[in-house]
């Protein structure tokens, strides 16, 4: 009998966390932007010399200009895989993927042209909108990565606003360089992992976020 309740309480409790995760993605803060749009505000930031959020340091707002030339880059010279493409181009029905973001993240701006390769390819299957982390304290505190407020964090939900998959903040590889630095820097400054990881992102050419995208998507498709 004990086993029925705990049984029972753990459904409803799971279906209370996706009701709230529903309730806070319909009710985001701030701007809700496609992919042209959300790289044209970077583009208006830097020539405004400018970032997303309150924080408008030189430092964070030097990572936007730099930012800006690595989707630049990144829009002209992604290729998507022959097999994600297929099943980007055969979904059974229709998603709606948002991500949290801001300009000034690296992270972001590597993987996010990356993601709309795979939305360009899903024949209007698959919408994207992209939320700022700072406008939504409430979102990132549902979806942690690890315990931490990493970004860019992915939500995919289905046509009745079900919870498909979560992805993020970047490909398994590029937190394995990142959780090996955390673990033991070895005297290795921030600046000089930020150099690593974005040497290792050039090299991968977004390959490993398109065999993980091809990997989810499968799986429910």
């Amino acid at each position: 009998m004990l086993s029925l309740l705990l049984s029972v309480f753990n459904f409803l409790y799971d279906k209370t966390q996706i009701t709230i995760k529903k309730f806070v993605l319909m009710k985001v803060n701030g701007p809700v932007l496609n992919y042209q749009k959300y790289f044209e505000l970077t583009q208006n930031h830097v020539a405004n010399h400018q970032t997303s959020g309150s924080n408008q340091s030189e430092a964070l707002i030097g990572f936007t200009a730099l930012n800006l030339k690595r989707m630049e880059r990144l829009n002209k010279t992604l290729k998507i895989t022959a097999e994600l493409q297929q099943i980007a181009e055969n979904l059974s029905s229709r998603q709606t993927w948002y991500v949290i973001s801001e300009n000034w993240c690296g992270d972001c701006a590597q993987n996010l042209p990356a993601i709309q390769k795979i939305v360009e390819h899903s024949k209007g299957k698959i919408e994207l909108k992209i939320v700022f982390r700072d406008e939504n304290p409430e979102l990132m505190e549902i979806y942690h990565t690890n315990g931490a407020k990493s970004i860019p964090k992915l939500i995919a939900f289905d046509e009745n606003k079900n919870e498909l998959f979560t992805w993020g903040a970047r490909p398994k590889e590029a937190n394995e360089i990142l959780y090996a630095w955390k673990a033991n820097p070895q005297g290795k400054s921030w600046e000089d992992f930020e150099k690593e990881l974005h040497l290792w992102y050039a090299r991968d050419k977004a390959q490993s976020l398109f065999n993980e995208f091809y990997t989810i998507l499968s799986g429910i498709n």
